[in-house]
């Protein structure tokens, strides 16, 4: 049980260091592992953007104030709000993947141009560039893709959001 209340009373530092790690993991994909994002990836990675800045606030309130009780909760549940709308979000870009539904006509194209590429392009002598499709998965593991486990790792990111939001009394209370 001591690893629970830790985990729910300093939620929204744990929170910012998930959410770090997947954006880190994100970007070393693209970078190392040269696989472009789409945009729902981008949208995906909005949430984590969203969820670090909450944490980071949150904590460093709790640690400047030096709350004894821990992260406020209100920063919880909106993690947990947050949290759900990356999982909704990565579902349904998995279920795309899978053709469980159309993913929308603008789910093409995840590249981000600058001025020197778009010249290059127009002089034709940069390299061909094709827009990355949303419903094309670039790398799954045990047979599900990065949109099916970011989805999951989202969901459980949100139920222990709502953990820590609806947390005991006993685990806010300061100890004497």
């Amino acid at each position: 049980m001591g690893l629970y209340r830790l985990l729910t009373r300093w939620w929204t530092g744990f929170a910012l260091l998930a959410s770090l790690a997947m954006l880190g993991a994100a970007h070393a994909f693209e970078r190392f592992g040269g696989l472009a994002p789409c945009n729902l990836c981008l949208k995906q990675r909005e949430v984590y953007w969203a969820a670090a800045a909450i944490a980071l606030i949150a904590t460093a309130w709790t640690l400047f104030s030096r709350a004894s009780r821990g992260t406020p909760r209100i920063a919880a549940f909106l993690l947990f709000c947050v949290f759900t709308t990356g999982a909704i979000t990565a579902g349904f870009h998995a279920g795309g993947e899978l053709d469980w539904w159309e993913l929308p006509a603008a789910c093409a194209g995840g590249g981000t141009a600058d001025l020197e590429s778009l010249t290059a392009l127009a002089l034709g002598v940069g390299p061909e560039s094709r827009p990355v499709m949303c419903d094309a998965v670039a790398w799954s593991f045990l047979g599900v893709s990065m949109a099916g486990w970011n989805a999951l790792f989202s969901a459980a990111l949100a139920v222990f959001s709502l953990l820590a939001a609806k947390r005991p009394k006993d685990a806010r209370a300061p100890r004497k």
